[in-house]
């Protein structure tokens, strides 16, 4: 039996309306309770994370949040960090100069939401929507930034963003990661941090092995997850070359794609 669940979030365990169904809550409760340990992996922050594992009635229990696409771990049963890799403050300032510089939106967080020197831009506004949380509209967002993050994103029109990529790689490539979590939303994480290697050390926290570990995934942030999983199952709504590093697939996000997957892979064992 797989010992460990890595659940992506959006595209995966909540629909489209970023709800989640009640058969597949069933089933992550069902998993818990049969001893397998959860995980819930998504680029998001802790407290855009957080009101999901309350839904899953995993607050206060054996679960674990993996936040910032990987950039740090934390413990549903009290909310305590138990890992963390953050971005140095020179590379998240660098980043956020080249952004006001080219006029594109630049993010971070604080301890209620998003804070950016642009509310009205959409793609901002997006990453509000994806994670409920709102957005608090800063002067100077490398004043406000005073300390590592584990995560901060420059959002906006894919083509300026691979520019941005190109432009920023040369700069700060030796110390972060630049990566897609979708092709609007470039994330800067510290340098080899994903969800993948942040898995990896939980699963030696947690004395698990990477054979016994079930992912289910729709993006392309989660095909790292797939190379270690001993079973990686792609949602249907998942693109043709994420489904490729897949071993299997389950219905869409819509379809209650994880209840199915769940149901099929651990339920019935």
């Amino acid at each position: 039996m797989y010992t460990t669940l890595a659940l992506d979030l959006d595209g995966t365990l909540t629909t489209s309306t970023k709800e989640i169904t009640l058969r597949s809550k069933e089933a992550v409760q069902r998993a818990y309770d049969k001893g397998v340990h959860i995980v819930l992996a998504s680029g998001r922050p802790v407290l855009g994370i957080v009101p999901v594992a309350e839904r899953l009635g995993l607050l206060g229990e054996d679960a674990t949040i993996l936040a910032y696409n990987g950039g740090q771990l934390v413990s549903t049963r009290d909310l305590k960090v138990m890992w963390e890799r953050s971005v140095d403050l020179r590379t998240i300032h660098t980043c956020f100069a080249y952004a006001r510089q080219h006029k594109l939106a630049a993010l971070s967080y604080d301890s209620k939401g998003v804070i950016t020197e642009m509310p009205d831009d959409r793609y901002v506004g997006l990453e509000a929507y994806n994670n409920a949380i709102p957005i608090r509209r800063v002067d100077d967002l490398v004043a406000e930034v005073r300390h590592p993050m584990p995560k901060v994103m420059i959002v906006g029109e894919p083509k300026r963003l691979l520019e941005a990529r190109a432009a920023l790689l040369p700069l700060v490539g030796e110390h972060a990661d630049l990566g897609f979590s979708d092709p609007f939303f470039m994330e800067i994480t510290a340098k080899g941090v994903q969800k993948a290697s942040s898995l990896t050390t939980l699963l030696a926290l947690l004395g698990h092995t990477a054979q016994d570990l079930m992912v289910i995934g729709d993006g392309l942030n989660d095909v790292p997850m797939f190379g270690i999983a001993g079973l990686a199952v792609a949602m249907d709504n998942a693109s043709d070359e994420v489904k490729a590093h897949a071993h299997t697939t389950t219905a869409s996000n819509n379809e209650d794609g994880v209840a199915r997957a769940i149901e099929r892979h651990i339920l019935s064992k």
